[in-house]
């Protein structure tokens, strides 16, 4: 068995201060495509005012150096519920779609299973995207009445409300306890522009424009019935399905910014956080609930860039690229974690982390070990939270594009295998290739922090050490002290 790095120096805090008091409860929100300049606490020249998100900074704790583990939504969702890299996977690029198998192998220990195994009831609501074990009828169609041989319930969860990928990519269904709630199924056109879907299977009934406030409800209607039975600690994981396209904001937020659609959205989803956080204190539940807020990647293209930045305001704030790219804009992130009584009021970490930490974070709470064939890829973020920051083991971080591009961070120094963006943002790799541009970028993230000055011919230890370190990860299954592990398949590098 393996203890998370820090897991002794620290099981006696943590155990002493549960032997007065119950183990907090977690919510985890997960925004689907924020950029962190959308974020106003972390943009003072944002145009959007983000009050409750903001308000959650004051009350905790901020960090600037936080990312997503991939630049994309997918692997970065697969890394935070199972403390590994998804590039360890099958999934070398892109993206799964919404009748693709799951990602998560039926062996594969998750946060669900942690906290369930710790006495907390589990709950997923929203936006899954991780692969569905959809069943099919004699005519090798998916069977819509059947219900499902995997999905949240078998990663872990007691309860879930989910539909099956972004709401862009059908079908548009809700699934609960891996059963699809509609009774008939029809077909949508394709719709086009910012509130962009896709055609296909959409249960009767059904409207886009309705579903963030319906997971809104359901995350409410959980943290309620969890209150009327407080006998045990619960774990929400919520990940939602905005900013992401389609952008619909609702009435009350329709043209509330004075920019543009998307960031009236961004206005939706951050009254969603004060909804949370209402109802948490009108439970009495506010003052033993932890709530992280974060996003799975940088803010997307189709949240019009021209006219956001036609108004000052740039969603990836000063930093190049937005998703998809392998640039600082496709994968830092806003990361926020509220923790009464434990994390200093209006604290700011400039750690850097990535969202596979919050698993080894999650085991040392509730005072758990970890073995070595799990969370192959997470440091524990508790000392950081307890303001003990150099006890904090993380010395080096992967970042992966859509393009399946590689980079690799440790302390100023960030090398790039890719000759552009990795993603969508100029150039992209065909564009660098015809350019002849250098195989490899590496930057200086202390003194460039906009990643315009490539480094790589003037440095060539630093490529040299960080190349090897990559290797090194790579090819031991894990980036965290241990016994080697094997990736679920080859890695390409």
């Amino acid at each position: 068995m393996r203890l998370s790095l820090i897991f002794c120096s620290l099981l006696l805090i943590v155990n002493t201060a549960y032997s007065q008091s119950e183990k907090p409860n977690i919510i985890y929100i997960l925004a689907d495509d924020l950029g962190i300049g959308d974020v106003s606490v972390y943009n003072k020249d944002s145009k959007i005012q983000t009050k409750n998100i903001d308000a959650l900074a004051e009350e905790g704790m901020r960090f600037t150096d936080a990312h997503s583990g991939s630049a994309v939504c997918t692997p970065t969702r697969y890394g935070i519920l199972t403390g590994r890299y998804a590039w360890r996977t099958r999934l070398q690029k892109s993206v799964l779609w919404g009748y693709d198998t799951s990602l998560i192998a039926r062996d594969r220990f998750t946060l669900a299973n942690l906290f369930k195994n710790n006495g907390y009831n589990t709950a997923c609501i929203g936006k899954w995207h991780l692969g569905l074990g959809w069943q099919k009828d004699k005519n090798d169609s998916v069977d819509f009445s059947m219900p499902l041989s995997s999905g949240p319930n078998s990663a872990g969860f007691d309860y879930s409300y989910i539909i099956s990928a972004s709401l862009d990519i059908p079908p548009y269904v809700y699934i609960e306890n891996q059963r699809v709630t509609a009774r008939r199924i029809e077909i949508i056109k394709e719709n086009k522009g910012p509130g962009f879907w896709r055609e296909g299977a959409i249960g009767k009934g059904q409207k886009h424009s309705k579903v963030l406030d319906d997971f809104t409800k359901k995350a409410i209607n959980y943290i309620e019935t969890q209150a009327d039975n407080n006998n045990r600690p619960f774990f929400l994981y919520l990940p939602l399905t905005s900013p992401h396209t389609p952008i619909l904001p609702t009435k009350e937020f329709e043209g509330k910014s004075g920019i543009n659609d998307y960031a009236d959205f961004v206005l939706k989803t951050d009254a969603l956080l004060g909804k949370i956080k209402a109802v948490l204190k009108e439970t009495g539940l506010d003052k033993n609930t932890i709530i992280v807020f974060t996003s799975d990647n940088g803010a997307s293209p189709m949240a019009d860039f021209k006219t956001l930045e036609s108004k000052g305001h740039f969603a990836s704030g000063i930093y190049r690229g937005a998703k998809a790219d392998i640039y600082e804009g496709g994968h830092r992130i806003p990361f926020i974690i509220k923790w009464p009584g434990k994390v200093a009021p209006n604290s700011v970490s400039t750690q850097t982390i990535s969202l596979t930490d919050f698993m080894a974070t999650a085991a040392n709470i509730v005072g758990s070990m970890l073995s070595d064939n799990q969370a192959e890829d997470s440091f524990s973020l508790l000392p950081v939270l307890l303001s003990k920051p150099s006890e904090y083991k993380r010395e080096s971080i992967i970042h992966h594009s859509i393009d399946g591009k590689f980079s690799i961070r440790k302390g100023d120094y960030k090398l790039i295998f890719a000759r552009g963006s990795g993603g969508w943002s100029a150039p992209t790799e065909s564009a660098a290739a015809k350019s002849n541009l250098p195989g490899i970028q590496l930057y200086n993230l202390k003194t460039d922090i906009k990643e315009q000055h490539n480094l790589a011919s003037s440095l060539p230890d630093v490529v040299r050490e960080l190349s090897e370190l990559l290797k090194k990860q790579i090819e031991s299954g894990r980036s965290t002290e241990g016994s080697g592990q094997q990736n679920d398949v080859i890695v390409k590098y």
